[in-house]
């Protein structure tokens, strides 16, 4: 038996993936499951499981759920789907287990096991549905699309003649016509902006890699930044590549940004760590019913960067693989983690894939941090209602704003190796608390990306203007590149024509991140090219500038230094 070791919570549609669209029910729904059911610590590959306890009981209630079954499809007075009600029936019942137990049916079994891969076979673009058509945002660099000469701003019209725009065009009618085996050829119908007349491409797929990684960057002479989206298969490799690649740029200091990282392979976490970690440390450890799932997990390797000030960003989207990583940080007192608390996953799973190709995922065991800790947050089982609704109840308390709202409970006590106060129970409280700055965050502006409208003028500023962009080395386009007033105005004029009236408050609230957010986007659109490994850094440098986390980040690396030297005097979450 093979294992693989996850711990996921990622979305449907990684953003890696390059085929990026808008969320319809399918795709708001599906993450929301595969994070309840994956994100919980890891998963532990298996064919089969059990033993000989309690044989007879699970004979008799077999043996009754065939009867009624039968009963149903044989005497009901209607018809009825009985695939339906097996599945209705045994997510029912694993309700009353725990909020990541779960049963994933055959088509999301499959969406959950090849998010994490290293790859995916389709045409190579990011796409959006806008107005009921299918838009390239972008064509992944040196992929398929881009070589036969498809632009960001096109229009898919039809593929295989087969038309693709309409009102109920969906996210998996886009997957179904654009994804297929490598090496088929597909034929798409584009409509370019300023063409009158269609043209058709015939585009072969091909192998299409995907990334965790999105940007590894110096900040300055001695700072590097590192940002993880997920831990999927080439999440250690391309960890790795960017480190050493941050060293060799004279790195003293990193800023590894795990903020909506949902999780992933926990090998993967745990190898990213031992990068940090010297020594034979323990990484973590899981702890079962029996001892046939209890692991112990210690750094074994010389990692590249064992000294130095680091710098850990977490926050309430931080789940699972990323609570591991932040947890053995934190209980070794190797980096100063900084933010908002995590998201709280810590049960294990055992993922059994069914003769049907459904999949269960049986919770079997709770992963600890070296301290102890079970940062797995509270639940009453039967009640996933009030366990999605954490987040929510963290915002009403003000915890997202206010460190002093962090409520951890004074029983579940643990210490660092230095002897700093940390808590379980409900994630990774962090070393230094940084409110969440929702200023910006307007009713005007979730209307502008509603409508797309943002990223339609960033595909449209880039393309009237790359000629003249692609000449300057980003460098001088982020020093030198300004959206000034008569675009802005421009933009605002157009969003009333589409349906968004102009809001002179909340526009001026928001004027600066839709005028930073355009110019990230605008970056990213001409700079792509040159990025290697997926890399998104000029977004990410552009985007740094409102993130006001990044930039208080900045600031503690003083902090970061003294915490690793052990010379730190609080306790708890510092409060400014």
């Amino acid at each position: 038996m093979e294992e693989g070791q996850l711990t996921n919570g990622e979305s449907a549609t990684p953003k890696g993936s390059r085929e990026h669209i808008r969320n319809d029910k399918s795709t708001v729904r599906l993450p929301m499951l595969l994070g309840l059911t994956m994100a919980g610590g890891m998963l532990i590959g298996a064919t089969f499981f059990g033993g000989t306890k309690s044989l007879n009981t699970i004979g008799r209630g077999y043996t009754k759920y065939r009867e009624i079954l039968q009963l149903i499809e044989n005497n009901y007075v209607d018809t009825v789907n009985t695939d339906e009600l097996v599945d209705y029936s045994i997510e029912q019942m694993l309700q009353k287990l725990d909020p990541h137990t779960a049963y994933l049916n055959p088509q999301n079994a499959v969406a959950a096991r090849s998010q994490l891969e290293g790859g995916f076979d389709g045409i190579g673009v990011e796409f959006n549905i806008y107005k009921d058509t299918v838009y390239v945002v972008t064509p992944m660099s040196g992929g398929p699309s881009e070589a036969v000469g498809i632009q960001s701003g096109d229009k898919i019209i039809k593929v295989d003649d087969k038309a693709l725009v309409g009102t109920k065009i969906e996210n998996s009618d886009v997957y179904k016509a654009l994804r297929g085996k490598r090496g088929t050829p597909v034929k798409l119908t584009i409509l370019r902006k300023g063409d009158k007349a269609p043209k058709v491409y015939t585009v072969t797929r091909d192998r299409i890699p995907t990334y965790s990684i999105d940007a590894a960057y110096m900040i300055d002479n001695k700072t590097g930044y590192i940002k993880v989206n997920r831990f999927s298969e080439t999440t250690y490799d391309e960890f790795k590549t960017a480190l050493a690649s941050l060293k060799s740029q004279g790195m003293k200091q990193l800023m590894m940004d795990l903020r909506n990282n949902p999780g992933g392979y926990m090998d993967r976490a745990t190898s990213i760590a031992d990068e940090f970690i010297s020594g034979n440390k323990m990484l973590v450890y899981t702890n079962g019913k029996d001892n046939r799932y209890d692991r112990q997990t210690f750094a074994r390797i010389a990692g590249q960067f064992e000294e130095g000030p680091l710098v850990v960003l977490v926050d309430e989207g931080s789940a699972s693989a990323s609570e591991i990583v932040a947890g053995a940080l934190q209980d070794h007192d190797r980096a100063l983690i900084a933010g908002r608390r995590s998201f709280g996953k810590g049960l294990v799973q055992m993922p059994v894939q069914l003769s049907d190709g459904s999949e269960l995922r049986l919770t079997i065991s709770r992963y600890y941090t070296p301290s102890g800790r079970s940062i797995q947050k509270p639940y009453i089982p039967g009640q996933e209602g009030d366990y999605e609704k954490d987040l929510e109840l963290r915002s009403k308390r003000g915890e997202y704003y206010i460190a002093d709202s962090i409520k951890n409970d004074p029983k579940l006590k643990f210490k660092t190796d230095g002897g700093r106060v940390v808590y379980g129970g409900g994630g990774i409280t962090p070393d230094y608390f940084i409110p969440r700055d929702s200023s910006w965050q307007t009713p005007y502006l979730i209307k502008l990306f509603n409508k797309n409208l943002i990223r339609e003028y960033a595909v449209e500023y880039a393309n009237a203007n790359r000629k003249r962009l692609e000449k300057l080395p980003f460098a001088e386009f982020d020093r030198t590149v300004t959206l000034d007033d008569a675009f802005m105005n421009r933009l605002t004029k157009e969003a009333a024509a589409e349906g968004v009236p102009f809001n002179q408050k909340e526009y001026n609230r928001s004027k600066e991140y839709i005028r930073t957010q355009i110019k990230a986007l605008v970056a990213r659109y001409v700079y792509q090219k040159s990025n290697k490994a997926g890399l998104n850094n000029e977004y990410f440098q552009v985007i740094s500038e409102a993130d006001d986390t990044y930039q208080k980040a900045l600031q503690l690396f003083d902090r970061a230094d003294k915490l690793e030297h052990g010379m730190f005097t609080y306790n708890a979450p510092d409060k400014k």
